[in-house]
């Protein structure tokens, strides 16, 4: 099969894989990422097991949340994409979880109602609306995607780029203590990250929208076809992936 005609063949089938939900399972194979090293998901299930009332923001297709092997007795979840409100509805069924669709920020849950609000890879994290909803003495644990993260695959697409200025830990940290909580851990990881065909970057580039905003196979055709031809001689294409963790608590009265 020439170079060419590949190209185009695995341009068709990146751009014709469904994206709902936050399910990275088609890339097994052509493409892998290190896990950061803190273990979010068993975290998540360790604080979820001592929660009475839980809430997961901006939960995707609801993939973390269905791992919880003890959920607490009253387990929401929030979703602002309406395509991935019915795939978290189906996944969470067995968790006897209850997924709210909502707009951007707002959390419709009363004051001072959970112990617990989790949250993967937040668009926004709505901190003052957090601080609202935990009791005194609740928690809010969230992995959170760095400003930075995949640049190596953004500059790729849109050439050099300035450095982050937004999502950035201290950034979180100010925000969680203006909103009244108290920061009790934060961690940082950069995290290896291994595209073995453009396939693989088709997908993942229409999947995590904020890698290169506005993308579409069209518009970035020349780009596509410049690694797919590194991809060809030079083997695998390598960026990093970047992500920190914040636990934060809402002090006692």
């Amino acid at each position: 099969m020439s170079g060419k005609r590949g190209f185009e063949e695995l341009l068709a089938e990146g751009a014709s894989v469904p994206v709902q939900g936050w399910d990275f399972s088609w890339l097994l194979g052509r493409a892998s990422e290190e896990r950061p090293p803190w273990g979010y998901a068993r975290l998540v299930a360790d604080r979820m097991a001592r929660a009475d009332a839980a809430l997961d923001v901006d939960t995707g297709g609801g993939e973390v949340l269905a791992e919880v092997p003890r959920p607490p007795r009253v387990l929401l979840a929030t979703e602002a994409w309406p395509p991935n409100v019915e795939v978290a509805r189906r996944n969470l069924r067995a968790v006897g979880a209850r997924v709210l669709q909502v707009a951007e920020g707002g959390l419709p849950v009363a004051d001072a109602a959970l112990d617990l609000v989790v949250s993967r890879h937040p668009v926004h994290t709505p901190w003052d609306e957090i601080a609202r909803v935990l009791r005194p003495g609740g928690t809010f644990l969230s992995q959170q995607i760095r400003g930075g993260t995949m640049r190596e695959l953004s500059e790729a697409m849109l050439g050099p780029l300035p450095p982050p200025q937004r999502q950035l830990p201290g950034q979180a940290v100010a925000a969680a203590e203006a909103a009244g909580l108290t920061v009790l851990d934060l961690r940082e990881a950069r995290l290896r990250t291994v595209f073995h065909d453009v396939a693989a970057v088709v997908y993942f580039l229409r999947k995590v929208v904020w890698t290169v905003p506005g993308f579409t196979v069209e518009r970035y055709r020349p780009q596509l076809a410049r690694l797919h031809d590194r991809i060809e001689a030079d083997g695998p294409f390598v960026a990093h992936a970047r992500r920190f963790l914040i636990e934060a608590v809402r002090p006692a009265a």
